[in-house]
């Protein structure tokens, strides 16, 4: 490919974006545009080594990402999983990391064990439907919502959650815990596909950079 092309990133909002750009000015590469917080521009810029920046709402990196409207995305792997987009996940990070979980009341947990029908509640229905059809083989209610999933089971809307667990305290605070972890999450770089056979070279040096990072 010529050196005129620019390699576009696409990075999920705030502490994910943050943490990128910090771990990229590790191997040197820098955006200064983007450390001006009073900027309203959504396109920036380093025309030294060519390559451009935009920030994105989590669930939209790898849609970006698999159109070519990006080649790189930097988002975690909760939104990788609920998306299931066609993209090449090269590399995880190690920051972000946390778990993600099936949480209800102590009460909940018989319901578990015994398959019995139940209704869940998440933010992440393709990731809730793929661990209890195909690795519980129970039928569950799948209920989807966009705000504090907590408030499901204490409200009687839902048995179960499905959600991320940092720390846990939240969960704690409404007489809510963890019942099963699903599995752990963290960020992680995607790629294009069509990107990673024409831009071989720089993005492979890319990851590799990265890598003695990680």
């Amino acid at each position: 490919m010529s050196n005129d092309r620019y390699l576009t990133f696409a990075l999920g909002k705030g502490r994910l974006a943050n943490k990128t750009l910090e771990l990229l000015e590790q191997i040197g590469i820098t955006c200064e545009e983007m450390k001006d917080k009073d900027s309203r521009k959504l396109i920036f810029v380093n025309e030294d080594l060519k390559l451009r920046f935009f920030l994105a709402k989590g669930p939209d990196v790898p849609t970006y990402v698999e159109y070519g409207a990006a080649d790189i995305g930097v988002v975690g792997s909760d939104t990788i999983m609920e998306e299931n987009r066609r993209v090449y996940e090269v590399l995880d990070l190690g920051f972000g990391k946390c778990r993600m979980c099936v949480c209800g009341p102590e009460s909940a947990r018989e319901l578990l064990k015994h398959h019995e029908m139940i209704r869940v509640a998440s933010k992440y229905p393709n990731i809730a439907k793929d661990y209890f059809y195909n690795k519980k083989h129970q039928t569950v209610d799948i209920i989807k919502l966009n705000g504090s999933v907590e408030l499901g089971p204490i409200v009687g809307l839902s048995d179960v959650i499905v959600d991320i667990v940092e720390t846990g305290s939240t969960l704690r605070e409404n007489g809510l815990q963890v019942l099963e972890e699903i599995c752990p999450l963290s960020a992680r770089m995607i790629v294009n596909q069509v990107s990673m056979q024409m831009e071989t070279e720089r993005i492979r040096s890319l990851i590799s950079r990265l890598k003695e990072l990680c």
